[in-house]
């Protein structure tokens, strides 16, 4: 895998920050969920494309939902962003659901769970 550039890490962190305002503050769709978050955007080199990853915090019906909103308003964010950015191209947005918080939180109660039951198994050797 390629190492990103310093201007193209600089590129990533405005998409970043501007996808962001717009998808909390301009996008009117019910069905996009108050609680997305942008976890992160690769803009490709060329500039024409951009990955960005999303979080939703909700179940898989609310996810969904969200991924449709935000597909379906691909173009009125893409324009908002040429507005906002100033880059020869504006990219093409594809946006991925990002399974990352979900999962930490998962691994998280599982630890705490095994972490309770040896303290709970403890208890019993010592009585």
């Amino acid at each position: 895998m390629r190492k990103n550039s310093i201007k193209n890490t600089r590129i990533n962190e405005e998409v970043l920050h501007e996808l962001s305002n717009i998808i909390r503050g301009e996008i009117k769709d019910p069905r996009i969920n108050e609680f997305t978050s942008v976890v992160a955007v690769e803009v490709a080199p060329d500039l024409k494309t951009c990955k960005a990853y999303i979080s939703v915090l909700g179940d898989e019906q609310s996810q969904k939902d969200t991924l449709e909103g935000l597909q379906s308003a691909q173009g009125f964010i893409k324009s908002k962003l040429a507005k906002r950015i100033n880059l020869r191209n504006t990219p093409s947005i594809t946006f991925i659901m990002d399974q990352s918080i979900e999962y930490g939180v998962r691994m998280s109660h599982k630890i705490d769970e095994v972490t309770a039951s040896l303290h709970n198994n403890e208890n019993e050797d010592e009585q």
